[in-house]
Formats: structure tokens, C-alpha cells, sequence
């Protein structure tokens, strides 16, 4: 099964990682992350959460789960004995070293990143590609269409408990719109 890194950039906004994640489920593709990423992703998520006027004691708790559901939905995810080889790469960004590192360790095909100019593809070794999560999401559905139409179904059926109900329809329209994720969804509406 082909393993992707994902970076706390396109795991950050919410339908965004829910659709990613939901492809995961079902078997298109195995996420891998560092645990840097999950801190990250964590930390992110409560200040988002602070700034849509939530408690900053509720909003530590919601994000910290947010990261206990992904590892135990995930368990083989968090990539581990990465450490050495972060700084060796000479990326322009050095706090992104553990994304590379990572992908190494675990074996990654690619890197799902909006970051590009912090990944520039002369410093990451061979076999991995840099891919911005709507390139990735496209990719991943062709493999299977019709298990990529179930992930947007469960997503549906488990949104409306912190906002309103969403139909099959509107996700993807979200996914179109709000993600740039047009190709994928293209592809799933073909294969209705």
C-alpha cells in the first residue's frame, strides 16, 4: 500500500484532514507523520479553536483529542526513530526537517505539503515526491473511486455534531471550493 507523509498543513483545515484521513480508512493510501506534526497539529487546532471564541481550556481538550482519535484510528502512523536524521537534508526551512526525516523512516512515496517552497525537490531524496494535498487527493481517488464515494458518505453521516448536517453534495462542493480539490471530485461524481 503506498504510504504518504502528511504535513500539519493539510492536516490543519478540518474537511480537509476529515476527507484525507476518511481515504486512509478506507485503505487507498497508509498516513504517516512524526510526532513534531501531531504537536504541531495540535497546537494549531487550539488556536484556531480560541479564535472561533471557544475556551482555551475547552479548546486544549478538543485539540488534544482530535490527536488521540488520530492515533488510535492510526496506531501504525506515528513514525519513530526519525531524530538522527533530522538536519541532514539542508532544507531552507530547518523546522521542517522532521517531515523529510519521517517520510524516510517510514518508507513514504511522497510528502502531502502546500508548503512547497520549504521542500525544494533537489533536497529530498530520491522516491519521494512533494505533493499539495488537492494532487494527492486526485490521485488517491482514481485508485478507487468507489471507496473514496464511501469515505464521503461516513463523512456525511458523522457531520452535524458541531455544525449543521451536510449532505454527500455540499462536502464535495466544500472540497471544490473551499480546497481546490476539483479533479478529485470530479472523479467521484463520474463514477456515480
Amino acid at each position: 500500500m503506498f504510504t504518504a507523509c502528511l504535513d500539519t498543513c493539510v492536516l490543519w483545515p478540518s474537511l480537509q484532514r476529515d476527507f484525507l484521513l476518511s481515504l486512509a480508512v478506507e485503505q487507498l493510501y497508509r498516513p504517516v507523520w512524526s510526532i513534531t506534526i501531531l504537536d504541531e497539529l495540535e497546537f494549531h487546532e487550539a488556536l484556531k479553536l480560541r479564535k472561533m471564541g471557544i475556551s482555551e481550556t475547552t479548546a486544549q481538550h478538543r485539540a488534544h483529542n482530535l490527536v488521540s482519535v488520530m492515533r488510535t484510528a492510526f496506531v501504525d502512523a506515528e513514525t519513530t526513530g526519525w531524530e538522527p536524521l533530522e538536519g541532514t537534508y539542508g532544507l531552507p526551512d530547518e523546522d521542517d526537517e522532521h517531515v523529510v526525516a519521517a517520510a524516510v523512516i517510514a518508507g513514504a512515496g511522497a510528502i502531502v505539503t502546500e508548503n512547497f517552497k520549504d521542500f525544494p525537490l533537489d533536497k529530498i531524496p530520491p522516491g519521494i515526491q512533494i505533493l499539495r494535498a488537492r494532487d494527492f487527493a486526485r490521485d488517491t481517488v482514481a485508485l478507487g473511486p468507489a471507496r473514496a464515494r464511501r469515505a464521503v458518505a461516513e463523512i456525511a453521516l458523522r457531520s452535524g455534531k458541531k455544525c449543521r448536517k451536510r449532505t454527500e453534495e455540499e462536502i464535495l462542493d466544500v472540497l471544490v471550493n473551499r480546497y481546490d480539490m476539483g479533479e478529485a471530485v470530479e472523479i467521484l461524481r463520474d463514477s456515480t
